[in-house]
């Protein structure tokens, strides 16, 4: 097994608060790792930092055996360390296809600066088409980014990370304010990934946490407590008396 993602005593403060202490934590290559604890245990702040929006007050972030503590959110994209959602360059006059050609042509080294390229450049199509034939959005493709629905609307926010090339994709709740169907065709696309992606994920959804991972973190107070498979965790006596609870496991 082969570490993918090292992170060594990671901390960050706000105003004295200590939103992530001194976490430590290895994701192997292949796996999908998801990140649980209740509200306020740092889970979101710990993905901040991994994607580079946050800069770490110590610690250090090893991608790949290269030292990316203090690099961009666009280098990280480009060595291969993408987060879904970040993409802030969504254009809601232009299709669902050309808004993924626009990922596409950021990691192909390419520019945001001509809209009417990225209409017209037949070699930003094939990446673009393979991405939304991933999350099941091709006969979408043609539609406006304004007139689609909220499921979808997170769909093309993934197909524009996988047109990124990812080897590790940072997911901090996919599944939040989807209906029923929506989020069961999220969980199954999430399954789906894990044959071809290393997958760090955040979610509340403890039924699709635990049909999904492969190992979990578990984050209480900044600090990590427990990491194991699904059913170490369910077993394990601390996270239920932490976290989980009784009840919880057993639902």
């Amino acid at each position: 097994m082969r570490v993918l993602l090292r992170v060594e005593h990671l901390t960050r403060r706000f105003r004295g608060l200590t939103a992530t202490d001194d976490v430590s934590m290895d994701v192997i290559e292949g796996e999908l790792h998801a990140l649980i604890g209740p509200n306020g245990a740092g889970k979101t702040t710990l993905i901040n930092l991994l994607s580079g929006e946050l800069r770490p007050d110590a610690g250090t972030i090893v991608f790949d055996g290269c030292d990316v503590t203090r690099t961009s959110i666009q280098e990280r994209a480009l060595k291969g360390l993408a987060r879904s959602f970040q993409i802030t360059s969504v254009f809601p006059e232009l299709t669902v296809r050309q808004n993924v050609m626009l990922a596409v042509q950021a990691v192909s080294g390419h520019t945001f600066r001509f809209i009417r390229d990225v209409r017209t450049d037949s070699r930003l199509i094939a990446p673009a088409g393979e991405a939304l034939h991933v999350v099941g959005l091709e006969e979408s493709a043609d539609r406006l980014v304004a007139d689609l629905a909220h499921g979808a609307r997170r769909q093309l926010d993934m197909a524009m990370v996988l047109a990124l090339r990812p080897r590790l994709m940072l997911l901090d709740e996919p599944l939040a304010g989807m209906s029923g169907a929506e989020a069961e065709s999220m969980v199954d696309l999430l399954g789906r990934l894990k044959s071809s992606c290393t997958v760090v994920l955040v979610e509340h959804d403890m039924d699709a946490v635990f049909s999904l991972a492969d190992r979990l973190t578990v984050l209480a107070a900044g600090r990590p407590v427990a990491t194991g498979t699904p059913e170490e965790i369910r077993n394990d006596p601390v996270v239920r008396d932490a976290y989980l609870g009784e009840e919880d496991m057993c639902a």
